[in-house]
C-alpha cells in the first residue's frame, strides 16, 4: 500500500526541532540528522533562543529523499529525551 503524499521527493525539507537550551542539544539534534541525512550540513542549522533563553530552537533543512526517511527521522528526534518539539 502507498501513503498518499503531498510532497514531491527529493526536496529541500525544513524541520523545526525544540528543547531546552543545553550544551549538548544542538549536537544531539546533528547527530540523529546525520543518521538518516549524511550530506546534511551542520553550519546550515538555524537557531533561536526563546525570549527567557530557557529553550532552542533549531532549524535543520534536509535533502529529503522518501516519506520513509522523513518518517524515520520525525520518530527518532520526538523520542529523543532532549528534543521537546518537532515541526
Amino acid at each position: 500500500m502507498t501513503r498518499e503524499t503531498l510532497i514531491e521527493f527529493p526536496c529541500d525539507f525544513p524541520l523545526k526541532i525544540m528543547g531546552a537550551t543545553d550544551a549538548g542539544f544542538a549536537q544531539a539534534v546533528v547527530e540523529v540528522v546525520l543518521k538518516h541525512a549524511p550530506e546534511f550540513d551542520a553550519a546550515s542549522i538555524e537557531m533561536r533562543p526563546s525570549k527567557a533563553g530557557n529553550y532552542l530552537s533549531l532549524t535543520c533543512t534536509v535533502h529529503a529523499v522518501s516519506q520513509e526517511q522523513l518518517d524515520a527521522l520525525y520518530r527518532e528526534l520526538t523520542s529523543h529525551p532532549m528534543v521537546k518539539v518537532v515541526l
